[in-house]
């Protein structure tokens, strides 16, 4: 399922849209640079693997990455690092990605032995009732130490830089959120020529990327401990992310493809003399984590929309702003019945900390959908990315320049 794309939807937060001087004298027949944007999602990510699952399918053999500009956050970031660090051999890349998620699970995530739920609850417990308890304070809620062991084994940060060198990418960015500056920073590596930025509480900023970008890209607010980088902690790039297709046009992108992991279906209103429970803190954290990560991301594609139309008004020769295309690709199902069919695959401790919270009643859907790590639920949204990409297979290859008979004659050969 895909929302309106092109003239309908376009650009960021208006100020990224000045193009440089190169890109205003290249020849009509360039192909423009498609950045590709991962928003975050937990678990759900892995609809996004699914997804490029397709896109690679329906390239000819050997293409090159289809994507000059990776932009990812929160879950997103894990992706597109692998992807970009594959650059170079973009179907491999894409296999890769999609394997990692098709054999995951809950404790290569974080750990999930009794011994540690408990430890960590009874921390935060005491924690709250008495400020002063125990030499040590809880800094999260979950050990997320299996996870930066399992990105160590598949993200090699070389194979970035080789991808740099041979022109199979332009530039990756990496978006976390600073505790101390309050700023959104987007932390990227790129080609030679791509120039830092500077808005209201957001910024661009020329790294040597590492895994402790992305640790901190990913790190949930009080779920999993933030990440110093230089001067300060730095937690979810969701946090701060109030535009959060800026960093990819930025670093040059003049299309976008965004993978979104929430159905747009809204929920229906509850009858009139219905009598509904109190929200249960399962019910609470499912909802906040969903506006934490894709709130954003729609109310700048509404951003984007006005400023396209805005710019396709003026009438100048080389106006100073440019059209964005975009395209969103959403799931056609609701990830949350999926999690609910998949919740007893929690490990036991996760699953008794998890109903202590509510987290497994229907209502608790939405937050199971998050953290649910484990492969039969990942395998499904893998299956359902890839099913809806190819149901939209036509319009999708268009949008990122590849004719609709280049498959046609790879399955002929």
């Amino acid at each position: 399922m895909t929302q309106p794309s092109g003239p309908e939807i376009a650009a960021t937060n208006g100020a990224s849209q000045v193009m440089n001087e190169d890109q205003r004298s290249a020849p009509a027949a360039r192909k423009p640079r498609v950045g590709l944007v991962l928003p975050g999602g937990g678990a759900r990510a892995a609809y996004q693997a699914g997804v490029l699952r397709a896109i690679a399918e329906r390239l000819p053999a050997g293409s090159p990455n289809p994507f000059p500009v990776i932009a990812g956050t929160s879950a997103g970031a894990i992706n597109a690092a692998l992807l970009a660090s594959s650059a170079r051999h973009f179907q491999q890349g894409v296999a890769h990605l999609a394997g990692v998620w098709e054999h995951i699970s809950t404790d290569r995530v974080f750990r999930t032995d009794g011994l540690t739920i408990i430890k960590t609850v009874l921390s935060w417990l005491m924690s709250l009732l008495h400020s002063r308890f125990g030499r040590y304070k809880p800094i999260s809620l979950l050990d997320n130490a299996p996870l930066r062991r399992l990105l160590e084994q598949h993200i090699v940060f070389a194979h970035l830089q080789q991808a740099l060198d041979e022109g199979a990418l332009d530039a990756l960015a990496i978006t976390a959120s600073g505790y101390y500056s309050a700023r959104s920073i987007s932390f990227y590596k790129s080609r030679p020529g791509l120039q830092p930025w500077h808005r209201l509480r957001r910024m661009g900023q020329a790294v040597e990327l590492q895994l402790d970008h992305i640790m901190a890209s990913l790190a949930l607010p009080m779920v999993f401990p933030a990440v110093r980088i230089g001067r300060e902690y730095f937690g979810d790039g969701s946090m701060r992310q109030s535009a959060p297709l800026s960093p990819a046009v930025h670093l040059g992108a003049e299309r976008l493809l965004i993978i979104a992991v929430r159905n747009e279906h809204a929920n229906r209103l509850p009858e009139a003399g219905t009598k509904l429970p109190y929200p249960t803190l399962g019910h609470i954290a499912g909802y906040l984590l969903d506006t934490l990560f894709m709130d954003s991301i729609y109310s700048d594609l509404e951003r984007l929309q006005r400023i396209n139309n805005t710019v396709s008004h003026i009438h100048d020769e080389q106006p100073p702003l440019k059209v964005i295309d975009s395209m969103v690709v959403v799931p056609s199902e609701d990830i949350r019945e999926i999690a609910l069919r998949h919740r007893r695959d929690f490990p036991l401790a996760v699953r008794l900390m998890l109903r202590g919270l509510g987290g497994l009643h229907h209502s608790g859907g939405q937050l199971l959908s998050y953290l649910l790590f484990e492969s039969s639920y990942c395998r499904e949204l893998v299956e359902l990315g890839y099913k809806d990409a190819m149901n939209q297979a036509d319009k999708l290859m268009e949008f990122i320049g590849v004719s609709a008979d280049s498959h046609s004659e790879q399955a002929d050969n």
